[in-house]
Parts: structure tokens; sequence; C-alpha cells
């Protein structure tokens, strides 16, 4: 079979993955790895969706020199952010990012002119500052030009399809964590829409991972060398993906896709948008198969990610194995924060705002960077229990341990504390979960796959996944308790 080709884009880097299938096995290789850094101009933060659209063609052309001519390609990304197209199929400005202040007050502002229950009965979507809905919002109070000259909405992927291809399609799994589109209805709220003054016509019909979405344009043919490659769809949203690769045998399953941002949850039929649902604020994203992730957001290896950069500016240069291993040398479950908490949202210097966080709380702040370290990743396993819980809580099932996927079990030392805090097993891996879901949906879409639990099953048999058993369990309990009180969890 030929390769086809993956493209994965994370909040902070990139990679362009090969996948062969052969004999029932999954083979990946990585031919392109690039960053991904906001770029800042002025007071705001932006996407350099350019220099990301250079690094697309440039793993083209890798994969060419390789000797490789894909079959087809695909892209997944992170949520939320979106690029205007206006008329002549321009586009209309660097793409926001998520973390830029533009929505600051936004949220607040929406919700408490059309109520939260509104806007969570037709969306299903839990409530975060910078969801799309809050960004078009803050656009629209700021009389942004860029409204009023679009004509299309294109999420991430969207657009660097579009790039690629000339076509225009809105795909599912990114469109439902706008926080504007209606599951109850199968598509876009014009209620909403309108509510926040945007116009649907802006936005197109919905499809689902797996359809066809065009070929390379002739010039872009023309440019690299290569032939008019077929690109698809997949689940768009790299959750979507990280979750489709998921090596689960059984039905009913908890995950934890793990990077940048965390996200726990577990896979449902339909989506679930209950009074109960809105309270501890958790989210119905569209998955494959018109199936629904019920999860939530957490903060992530963010914080740890700032914190590094923080150190760096000031001298101190220490790679991630570097700040485990001090992590793991460091006195155990001392202080605590809670990683969701408004104050580690934005870059800036963390290392600081971790000491506010425990002053504020009566703690001794960590002082050493492995004892920041330490805190930091203590904390996101203890709230990966206090969520698990609420994630059983909610959808009414008991989960007999947790898949985590994703970069982020690189870290083996954060993979044994989640065991140790769920009290639960911990069963980790692969570690490109969502380049592999990107690769699986393709596969599906061209009939050398049934479905996606075959992919799970091939998944599961073509990469290794380590086993984490807990441990120190009266230790991690006791800690469990003062984690609660401390950051008020109720």
């Amino acid at each position: 079979m030929p390769s086809i080709l993956a493209y994965d884009l994370g909040a902070s880097s990139g990679r362009a993955l090969l996948g062969r299938l052969t004999d029932r096995r999954i083979e990946v290789e990585e031919v392109h790895r690039f960053g991904n850094d906001p770029v800042a101009v002025g007071d705001r933060l932006h996407w350099d969706i350019l220099r990301l659209f250079h690094d697309i063609k440039h793993g083209l052309l890798k994969a060419k020199l390789a000797g490789e001519t894909p079959g087809s390609l695909a892209i997944d990304s992170w949520a939320v952010d979106f690029g205007l197209i206006g008329r002549g199929g321009e586009l209309l400005g660097n793409p926001y990012h998520y973390r830029d202040r533009h929505t600051d007050g936004v949220m607040e502002r929406t919700t408490a002119r059309l109520t939260p229950g509104r806007i969570f009965g037709r969306s299903g979507i839990q409530f975060l500052p910078f969801n799309t809905i809050y960004q078009l919002a803050a656009l629209k109070e700021a009389d942004s030009p860029l409204l009023a000259q679009a004509e299309r909405f294109l999420m991430i992927p969207d657009l660097l399809r579009y790039f690629l291809t000339g076509e225009m399609h809105n795909e599912f799994s990114n469109a439902t964590t706008t926080q504007l589109y209606n599951p109850l209805l199968g598509g876009w709220d014009a209620e909403l829409l309108g509510d926040i003054g945007i116009p649907s016509s802006l936005f197109g019909t919905v499809v689902q991972p797996g359809t066809p979405a065009g070929r390379l344009r002739p010039s872009l043919k023309e440019e690299l060398g290569i032939g008019a490659i077929p690109v698809y769809t997949v689940a768009e949203h790299d959750t979507g993906s990280a979750v489709a690769a998921v090596p689960a045998l059984e039905r009913d399953f908890a995950y934890l896709s793990c990077g940048t941002w965390s996200l726990m949850g577990t896979e449902v039929d339909w989506p679930v948008i209950t009074d109960l649902a809105q309270e501890l604020n958790f989210t119905n994203e569209g998955g494959v198969g018109g199936t629904y992730r019920l999860l939530k957001n957490i903060m992530g290896l963010w914080i740890l990610q700032e914190t590094r950069r923080t150190w760096e500016k000031a001298g101190l240069t220490l790679g991630f194995p570097e700040l485990v291993a001090l992590a793991e040398q460091a006195p155990p479950l001392r202080a605590f924060i809670d990683p969701d908490d408004a104050m580690f949202l934005h870059a800036g210097d963390m290392p600081a705002r971790i000491a506010r966080y425990c002053e504020r709380t009566g703690q001794r702040a960590p002082g050493t960077p492995g004892e920041i370290v330490r805190c930091i990743l203590e904390s996101l396993a203890l709230k990966y229990r206090y969520v698990l819980e609420l994630t059983e809580r909610l959808s009414g099932k008991r989960f007999g341990g947790l898949h985590m996927v994703g970069g982020g079990i690189q870290n083996a030392l954060l993979c044994q504390w989640s065991a140790n805090a769920i009290g639960k097993p911990v069963w980790a891996g692969p570690v490109e979960g969502s380049a592999l879901g990107n690769l699986a949906v393709q596969w599906i879409a061209q009939g050398e796959i049934a479905d996606i639990w075959e992919a799970r099953k091939i998944i599961r048999e073509s990469f290794p996944v380590t086993n984490y058993e807990p441990r120190d369990g009266a230790q991690w309990e006791e800690a469990y308790g003062r984690f609660r009180a401390l950051t008020r969890l109720s």
C-alpha cells in the first residue's frame, strides 16, 4: 500500500508523519517536525499561519525527497481558533491566538445577556473564555473591520486545507468546539449567531471526519513537483484524533489526552446536555463516526512549558528530562495548585504565580526548580483524579483504569503519579495519538480499515502500551484530601 501523510499541529509544535498499513500493522515515520510559536504584535497575539503553511509544504517536499508519494493527506490541530476569508478568497488578517487578551471579560458579558443555560442548552459546550463564540463576540464589540469584509469562517485545519486545495469545508469535530454548533439540530445555531450579531452566511455545511475535501491546487503541484494528492477531513480537533487512537478494547473507557492541554473524559453516542453537565462545566465535542467526547479541559503541561520559558529568559536552561529528574528528588506532596485557576491561563512568570497561589492558600511556596516542577506535576495528577470522579458521576460509568495518550506520556513520572492519584492503573500509549487517529480515519475513508474499533485494535497491536500500577495509596489519599481543601474543589 502507498503511504499516507498526517499533519498533527499542536499549540507549541507540529509534525508530519508518513503512515503505512502492512499486514494489519501500522508503521509511522516522522518526515518533518517544526515549531509553532505565537507572534506578539503590539497588544495582540497571533498564530503565524503562513509559517505553518510553509511547513506543511515543506513536509510534502521532504516526503517527495524521501521517495514517497502519499496516497492522501489530512490535518488536525488545536480547537476554537479561526481565520476569516474575504472577497476573492483572501485571508483577512492573522488568526488570533486563543490566549490573546481581546476576549477578556467577553464571556461574562455574553453569558449575562444570553444566560449560561441558553448557551449550554443549545451547544453542550463548556464555558471557557477563549471559546470561538466569545472570540467572535469580541470582534463584534470592537467593531472589527474584519467582520465587515468576511465572507467565510474557517477554523485552523479548515483554513490550511483551503490553502492546499482551494475548497472550503467546515469539519464536524472542530465545529462542535465553537459553542456555536447545535448537536440537537445537527448544524450551526443561527439563533446563537444572531444573538452575538454574526451572520450565519459565514458558515458552511459541516462535514464528518473521513470526507473527501479536494486535491492539491495546480499551483502547489507545480511549485513542489508533486501530483494531485487527495485531501481528507479527519477528526480535525487533535483531541478528537487522539481519542480515535485510544487503544481500548472495552466500549466504556476513560481517556486522558496529555500535552499542552490535558483533556479527560469518555466517549458517548449522544451529547450529555443536562443541568449537572452544565454545573460541572463539562463539554460535548464531536468525534469519529458521529460519536461525542464527554470531557473536561485541564490546563495541562502548559504551566510547565511556560515555567521553563521563564527560567530560560533568566539564563537557567534545563531540558524537560532534567526538570523531571529534579522533581523526582524533591520532597513529595508538599504544595498544590489548581492548574485551572485563571491566573495560569495567560503567558507569563509561572513560578511567581505559583508562589502567589501558595501564599494565597496558606502554603509554603516551592522554591527550587525541582520543588516547583513537582508541585505542577503532582497537582496535575490530583486534578486528574478529581475530573475522573466527575466523569464517572456524570456518565454513570465506572472505569477500571485510565488510558493516557499524547506527548505528555513521555513523562513517566507524571504517568506514575497519575496512577497513584487515581488509585487505578494507567495505560500509557501511544505517544503520537493524534497523528495515529488522523491516519486511521484516512484509512477508514479509503476502505482499508472497517471502522474505528478495528482501527483501535490495530493500533493496540502496533504500538507498545506501558502499564503503571498505583503505589503509596494511603499517602496519595491523604494528599487528595488536602488538595481538595486547599483548592476549594467541592
